[in-house]
């Protein structure tokens, strides 16, 4: 039997039953039997879910209480203090009680009874119980009343993915107006165009910082784009979205709570069924995220070939110094940022393909790989805003142009015979521009010959 406190027998630890049997506890836990047996059985990583998942499952706690308090599926005292309680863990109370390893069991019934044990034992608490003591309290009966893991987790995902979404759009947003600042600053720094890094026309070095301000714009509206679809939750689909053990106006009222607590303009899934069985809207979102990595990848790697020098590289651009380069070179200086946004991205495209892959593997009416999937665009998207405001604070907003080289190599181009096709056609200029070549002299420094020549004539 449950006693719900530690005695000398037990040494420190707590009985608790659940229908595998009986296992010790710690006394001083707020979780319980379940979170108590994922712990054991899942050692496998140091890597654990983001703390906003913890936050968004504890609101739907929260809320269904609300819900079972109004319709009177609740005693008072047990809603209100199953409330209180998580209310502690949305404040960011009792975060140690967290920490489950993402290589789980699936689809995350570990995290929701985890929630629910810590919330049930805390309730206990708040009205003069003891922990352990689900005959006043239980954690599946009372806390996760009306509700199941398979809508659960959906649901927390879905508000996790739009807060994180918003703040990498936010640091997105600020890396954009940075870009742009710099293309208005450039605007009259004329230089060389490449393609397939040879010459080609002239661009100023504001052009290529407004088209990487416009780039950075496109996938972020791209990524945008996808929260109405995000906005769609499954909460009072339970088991496989058909309602089971709910009750009438459960999941609409449960829905408006969870909408007022979290001020997200959350709405009922049109065919929770449909959302039960698919990641699809995390895939399109992972890939939204995988979309802006290409494009900051691309832009980083851009800056580090037109820092590249002093002496033997572009050198059109200086990255702003924020550490020593080498341990044995003194005076190296390297685009360390701009390296560490290239590292950052290919870790999110990564994460994106097992993402992927977590969702082609879902069967029939569940897909189990949540919890791994979760873990992994959490992470994508935090890590990916972190690298964002760094790329933007310590290395585009530091960028200075080394005008001189930049004209230098706008009047070297090769690519200036092309300016001239209408005049000598395509075959005319074609020779001017491998005369440029042999003899090391500028395109207009040949046409001066060439018009003197005809002068002379």
């Amino acid at each position: 039997m449950n006693t719900g406190m530690p005695d000398a027998a037990n040494d420190g630890f707590r009985l608790e039953r659940d229908p595998l049997g009986e296992k010790r506890v710690p006394a001083d836990a707020l979780y319980g039997v379940q979170t108590t047996r994922a712990r054991e059985n899942f050692k496998i990583s140091r890597l654990r879910i983001h703390p906003l998942l913890i936050t968004a499952i504890a609101e739907i706690k929260k809320s269904a209480a609300a819900v079972h308090l109004l319709c009177e599926k609740l005693p008072r005292k047990t809603a209100e203090a199953i409330i209180e309680a998580a209310d502690e863990i949305i404040e960011g109370r009792w975060s140690g009680e967290f920490d489950l390893d993402v290589f789980q069991a699936g689809a995350g019934t570990s995290y929701n009874m985890n929630v629910n044990e810590v919330i049930a034992n805390r309730a206990l608490e708040i009205i003069g119980g003891r922990r352990g003591d689900y005959a006043s309290i239980n954690p599946n009966d009372d806390v996760n009343k009306a509700q199941s893991t398979n809508d659960v987790m959906p649901t927390a995902m879905r508000v996790t993915s739009i807060r994180l979404s918003g703040e990498l759009a936010t640091a997105l947003d600020s890396l954009a107006d940075s870009l742009e600042g710099k293309s208005h600053e450039f605007a009259d720094v004329e230089k060389s165009g490449r393609t397939h890094l040879h010459d080609a026309t002239p661009i100023t070095l504001g052009d290529e910082f407004g088209a990487w301000a416009e780039n950075v714009r496109r996938a972020t509206e791209q990524m945008r784009a996808l929260e109405p679809n995000l906005l769609e939750v499954t909460l009072g689909g339970t088991a496989i979205g058909k309602g089971d053990n709910t009750y009438a106006d459960y999941s609409r009222l449960v829905i408006e709570q969870l909408s007022e607590l979290t001020r997200l303009e959350l709405r009922e899934a049109p065919n929770k069924i449909q959302l039960t069985q698919s990641l699809g809207d995390f895939v399109a979102l992972s890939s939204s995220v995988r979309r802006i990595a290409v494009e900051l990848n691309k832009i980083a790697n851009d800056l580090r070939l037109l820092d590249s020098g002093p002496h033997t590289g572009f050198y059109e651009i200086q990255i702003g110094a924020i550490q020593p380069g080498s341990s044995i070179m003194p005076g190296k200086v390297n685009p360390a940022v701009a390296e560490m946004m290239n590292m950052v991205s290919y870790h999110v495209m990564g994460q994106d393909t097992a993402i992927v892959m977590c969702a082609d593997a879902g069967q029939l009416e569940l897909n189990v790989m949540m919890p791994y999937a979760a873990y992994a665009l959490f992470e994508g998207l935090d890590t990916m805003t972190h690298a964002v405001r760094m790329f933007d604070e310590k290395c585009v907003r530091m960028i200075k142009a080394n005008r001189e080289k930049c004209a230098e190599y706008r009047q070297r181009t090769v690519g200036l015979a092309a300016l001239h096709n209408e005049e000598y056609g395509y075959m005319g200029a074609a020779e001017l521009a491998e005369k440029a070549v042999e003899t090391g002299k500028t395109i207009d420094e040949l046409i001066a010959e060439g018009e003197a020549e005809k002068q002379e004539a």
